[in-house]
């Protein structure tokens, strides 16, 4: 049995996809910047882990290796909330977002290819937004980076088929540390809550559960799939 790998597993998506796959009973190698957090998660859930930024040279390759030879899944649950008017985004705004978002994405599944193709049935879960589909104002950066994620999701998907299944998430605003600049403010979480069909903010274990049917054989008719966990609001408009 092999394991599932986890980028960005210190983050709230992240790390609630991983208590997810600990109650399934999964092996899984843990990897982000967090070191502290990163130690108390694999004591918690039996794990090996990896100190790792994926934008520093030699961190996805070391946190690959560290994994091991046969993976089960790889998890992508890096990402970045830039949120600015175009006109004020900056070259390195565009290249920043779309290395963390896009590229080292690509990267990670390119480095983890033959580990993921060892073993039967093996899964890549990415991450994109609602942004990607509905368009709102000052998400330019963000959404050209998780849009490129889409499109990487389909073409891995249709490659890789069908000894790999890929798929993405894409969420609305979620209830996560990232998001609190956003979140923090009650007034302005309130007022996006009631965008939604279902009026809340999401929350890091909608996520996680969806993942957990996409990475496991319970998901083993789903590949090449852009999935919303957004509450109705890339789809659904319930007041005038």
């Amino acid at each position: 049995m092999g394991k599932y790998l986890i980028f960005g597993a210190t983050g709230g998506i992240g790390s609630a996809i991983a208590q997810e796959l600990h109650d399934g009973q999964h092996d899984m190698h843990l990897a982000g910047r967090n070191e502290p957090k990163l130690r108390e998660m694999a004591a918690m859930f039996s794990a090996s882990w990896s100190k790792c930024d994926v934008l520093e040279a030699g961190h996805l390759e070391a946190a690959i290796q560290a994994a091991g030879d046969d993976l089960d899944g790889l998890i992508y649950a890096v990402g970045s909330i830039n949120l600015k008017p175009v006109a004020k985004l900056t070259d390195a705004d565009f290249m920043r977002d779309f290395e963390l978002n896009a590229m080292a994405a690509a990267k990670a599944v390119q480095l983890a290819l033959p580990a993921l193709k060892a073993g039967q049935g093996a899964s890549v879960l990415l991450f994109s937004t609602v942004a990607v589909q509905q368009g709102f104002s000052a998400h330019a950066s963000v959404s050209m980076a998780k849009g490129a994620v889409e499109g990487l999701t389909r073409a891995l998907a249709a490659e890789l088929a069908p000894k790999v299944r890929v798929n993405a998430i894409a969420p609305s605003l979620t209830d996560t540390e990232i998001a609190k600049p956003i979140t923090a403010s009650e007034q302005m979480a309130k007022a996006i809550a009631s965008m939604h069909a279902i009026p809340r903010i999401g929350l890091a274990s909608d996520m996680a559960a969806l993942a957990s049917l996409l990475l496991t054989s319970q998901g083993s008719w789903i590949t090449g799939q852009v999935i919303g966990v957004d509450g109705g609001r890339s789809t659904l408009r319930t007041k005038g």
